[in-house]
């Protein structure tokens, strides 16, 4: 079924590799901190502070507009457990957050086998701190409160020392600029 899909999403337009997209600016600048008060809830309901999801080295913070209904944001999140492995043993935890409730994060870690943590900014106190909220839709849309697609790369302390994030909702930076962002990060601090 994951080949079918893989395949369809190639063809029509969904997958991230060799993208024609460029990628822009979103969010806090590089070298700013995330708020103090980083705080969500991970799929199982329990509240979660920074601290709590990053590793040794920090932490590749993906958000994504919704699990539930977004199939380019299900992709990537699929997708993203490819590298969850190599990040880890790189010293970088892996987690994506977005505007669902717990329950749906849940239920989509259950079926695709998702082994890094999903968080929930249900009401978008994160996503809106951070300056990453999709402004275009009215309160009375589903779409309310979500993110654009972007992801950081956090020091431990909370430092932005990298970000990645393509024009647009359907776009996404490929597995390969994720990880040789990383790489690049860990030669500039060696």
């Amino acid at each position: 079924m994951r080949t079918v899909f893989s395949t369809l999403v190639v063809l029509f337009g969904f997958a991230s590799a060799g993208n024609a997209a460029e990628m822009i600016d979103v969010g806090p600048d590089v070298g700013t901190n995330i708020p103090a008060n980083f705080n969500g809830q991970d799929a199982k309901g329990k509240d979660i502070t920074y601290a709590d999801v990053t590793g040794e080295r920090g932490l590749v913070l993906g958000f994504v507009r919704s699990a539930s209904w977004c199939p380019f944001c299900q992709s990537q999140m699929k997708d993203l457990e490819n590298i969850a492995a190599d990040l880890k043993s790189r010293g970088y935890e892996l987690a994506v957050m977005s505007y669902d409730a717990p329950k749906v994060l849940d239920q989509f870690a259950k079926k695709q086998n998702i082994s890094y943590a999903l968080l929930s900014d249900e009401g978008s106190e994160m996503i809106n701190a951070l300056g990453i909220r999709e402004t275009s839709y009215k309160e009375d849309s589903m779409a309310y409160g979500v993110p654009k697609p972007v992801i950081f790369i956090i020091d431990p302390n909370g430092k932005i020392e990298g970000k990645l994030a393509m024009e647009g909702y359907r776009d996404r930076p490929a597995l390969e600029e994720v990880m040789a962002e990383v790489d690049r990060i860990i030669g500039a601090n060696s």
